[in-house]
Parts: C-alpha cells; structure tokens; sequence
C-alpha cells in the first residue's frame, strides 16, 4: 500500500477504534471527541494531507455527528486570536515590502551573535521574559518574524535555514507558552485562577504574591527548556557570516527609509497597546489587544510608502498571508471547543475520581499529567477552567488543603509542548515541522511533568509557606 494512502487511513480507523472502545464509558459524543483529538493529532504528525486541511476536520466531524451547535465550531475560525494574527501577519508583509524585515534581522544579528546557542537562549529568554506580561500569541506573533527573517538573510540554502531553524523557533514557542505563568497577566488562564484561588481563600490574590511563588518555579522550567533546546543537534555551531560583517552590513543599508518607519511604528504602537490596555480599558472596552494589531493591519491598505507605494495591496495579501497558520490555530481552537461541551474533558476528571489517591506524589502526579494533557489538545484558558474545579473538588473530598494543587496546576496548563495547537501552531507556519515538534515536545512534555510533580510535592510536603495565602 501507498505510505500517503496508509497515513490518510490511519487517521478515521483510530477515530472509529477510539469510539469503539470508549463510548461505554465516555458517552458516544465524548468519544467522538476523543477520537477526533487521535485522529488529528496522527494526521498533523503524519502530513498525509495539508496540516490545514487537517484543521477543517472539527468542522466535517460536528456536522456529520450533531456534537455541538455547529456556530460555537464555526466561529472559532474567525475567534478574536485569529483577528490578531490576521492584523499582525498583514503588518509583517509591509516589512518584506519595504525591507524593513532584512534591517531587523540585520540587528538583531549584531546584538545576539553569530553563535547558534547563544541564539537558542537569548530567543528563549527574550519569549519568556515578554509573555509574563504580554499574551503568548502576541510574543509569538511578534518574535517568529524576526526570527524567520534573521535565518533568511543569513546566506544560509534552505536546507540548511530549516535544520537550524528547529531549535530557534521552539525556543520562542516554548518560551511563549511557559512564561504565561510569570505574572497574573501573562494568561488569561492565570486570570481564571486568580478567581478560583480567591473564592477559596475568600480574599484578594495579590499580584505580587503570585510573582514571588513562580517566578522561583518558572527558572526551573525555564532552565529544562533551555537544556533540552541546546541538546537539539545543529549542523553548524556558527552562523556563516561574522558578526563585524553584520554591523557592516547594517552600516550599509542606511537610515531608514519612510515605508520602514510606517511599518515600524504601526507593528510598536499595537504591541505598546497591549503593555497599555489597562490605561485606556475603560475610554475603549472593545479595543482589546487582537483589535489594535487588526486596526493597524487595515491602515497598511490606506497608507503610502516614500515612493508613493501603498503599504501593501490585496492581491499581495490574498497571495501571501499566512491563510494555513489562521486555520491551523482555529482548528485548535475548534477542537477544544468540542473537547470541553461534549463533556469528553469532564469524563477524563471523572476518571480521575475513581483512582486510589492518598495527597501524595502520585495525586500530585495524577494532578499534572490531567492538566497537561487538557493543554495540550486544547488552550490554556479551557485546561485552567476544566483542571482547576476538578483538581479542588478532588483535594476537597480527600480532606486537604487544595490551594497548592491548584497552585501546581497553574504551571501545568503553561506547560505544553507536542501537538501543534494554541500558540505552537504559528511557527509551524514559518516552516517547523509537526513531527518534529512532538518528537521534542514528547520528551519534554513528559520531564516537565515529573520535575512540575516533585517540586509540587516537596513543596506541599516541606514549604508550606508556599501555599499559605
């Protein structure tokens, strides 16, 4: 048999398997559901078809089954997270318009260097450092292009670009996502539990005492990311080009030109918004930080270069925009719409109930890998309100204290590495492949949860002054 014909088959008989085996116990539509997380998750891994195609399937599957109301699938494919990358990826074709993409690259070269793991810890960093503050999918949005434009006027051939750009661009999706849970606002998962925590503490969750529990926690995560993105094989340990060339280069290229400044200032100023929404949050409800990248994306349609060019046209837009990365985030997205109003993540958490759990490291353990998997197949947000009543009710019953379980919970649900979904799936679209982001996310995903459950358990066990807010 053909190995395309074999992966597209694959993917319905696991879909079909997984419903056989598990509608006793799920409920037919849950277990449609869970099929449809295999079989997606096998087709994004084994690209027999386009992992945009591969995106539509909730779409096809609700239809054909009357799993949900076919809106709340339908419209997370125009969700406000996919209005942001519209807007931001509409800004980026103005930087390839007016080379404002080359002079980037050219400067972040001359500041980071030519050596490829200095590169992998400073984007690493650099992602981490921004998304405490930012959404992950801003981070994301605003360092792949950078990222991708720096490899590709690196004078490195394709094949190459594309070895060197695995570790690169994992380091700025994985740093993205886990360092949402450096501050209250790096989420709005972590927003979720600030309310969870607070009704059952009864008081207010002080900011500052959530940096000072995490941000020890988020080193330790940050430093196994780091380790396993540095173990990742490189062909080459330098890029080609020195860094004195790259100054010299950056010396050539001249002041910067009008177009270069429109695009410029229009991609800063919708980032600023987003640092500056709680200043302007009640003069303008609506203008959350996805509208702003969107509002400005629209004025590149309006405004003219120094040589009298539109910032950039429709038919460069139709041709160019990253339609496959809107879908395969909405895809996500959609899938984790099903996985949660089916009831399939409610049966998972009713599992759980059943197993012989005594508060120790294996709960702990249960707790983790619970939640991880929620983020993995879904978003941040969906995990945190799935896992976090879930986690409390269990500790509850059990007659412990359930502020530190929940508190472990929070790393897990930002801490998600295989399946190209919620923010990893942008720099799939630059170019990553899905097969390589599970095969190291696989490995990480899985140190994460056990480092995540021992440091949960020693804490509960010996620092109790952790849990006492």
């Amino acid at each position: 048999m053909d190995k395309r014909i074999r992966n597209i088959l694959i993917g319905p008989l696991a879909f079909a398997v997984a419903i056989f085996l598990l509608q006793n116990i799920f409920g037919f539509k849950a277990a449609v559901t869970v099929g449809l997380v295999v079989w997606m998750g096998l087709w994004w891994i084994l690209r027999p078809v386009d992992i945009a195609v591969t995106s539509f399937l909730p779409i096809a599957i609700n239809a054909l089954f009357d799993l949900i109301p076919a809106g709340h699938v339908i419209s997370q494919y125009f969700s406000e997270i996919v209005v942001l990358l519209v807007g931001s990826d509409i800004i980026s074709l103005t930087w390839t318009n007016t080379g404002l993409d080359k002079r980037l690259a050219v400067k972040a070269l001359c500041f980071i260097g030519t050596d490829i793991k200095q590169q992998i810890l400073v984007w690493l960093c650099a992602a981490t450092l921004l998304s405490t503050v930012l959404p992950n999918v801003v981070v994301a949005m605003i360092m792949l292009p950078i990222a991708s434009a720096m490899l590709r006027f690196s004078g490195l051939n394709d094949s190459m670009i594309t070895k060197i750009s695995v570790p690169i661009y994992l380091a700025v999706a994985w740093g993205s996502g886990v360092g949402g849970f450096g501050s209250p606002i790096g989420s709005s998962a972590n927003l979720t539990a600030v309310s969870y925590l607070e009704g059952i503490t009864g008081h207010e969750f002080m900011y500052v005492d959530w940096m000072g529990r995490f941000i020890p926690i988020l080193l330790l995560v940050l430093v196994l990311n780091a380790v396993f993105l540095l173990i990742i094989p490189t062909p080459i340990k330098k890029l080609s080009d020195t860094k004195e060339y790259f100054a010299k280069l950056n010396m050539e290229l001249g002041k910067m030109q009008k177009g270069e400044w429109i695009g410029l200032i229009l991609f800063s100023f919708a980032t600023l918004a987003a640092f500056a929404r709680p200043l302007f949050a009640d003069l303008l409800p609506a203008m959350r930080p996805a509208y702003v990248f969107f509002f400005c994306g629209m004025l590149c349609f309006v405004l003219k270069d120094g040589k009298g060019n539109m910032m950039v046209d429709w038919k460069q837009v139709e041709k160019e925009l990253m339609w496959g990365m809107f879908f395969l985030f909405a895809g996500g997205l959609a899938l984790g719409k099903m996985v949660t109003e089916t009831g399939a993540a409610q049966k998972m958490a009713e599992l759980i109930t059943t197993l012989p759990l005594s508060g120790g490291l294996e709960t702990m353990g249960i707790f983790v890998t619970f939640t991880t998997f929620l983020a993995e197949i879904s978003s941040n947000t969906a995990s945190a309100s799935i896992s976090i009543p879930v986690v409390q009710s269990i500790s509850q019953e059990m007659g412990l204290n359930p502020v530190p379980y929940v508190l472990v919970t929070i790393v897990a649900f930002n801490c998600a590495y295989v399946l190209p979904v919620s923010t990893r799936a942008i720099p799939v679209s630059y170019g990553l492949e899905p097969g390589v982001m599970f095969k190291y996310g696989i490995m990480l995903t899985m140190a994460n949860i056990i480092m995540n459950s021992v440091v949960g358990y020693l804490v509960v066990k010996f620092l109790p002054v952790f849990y006492q807010i």
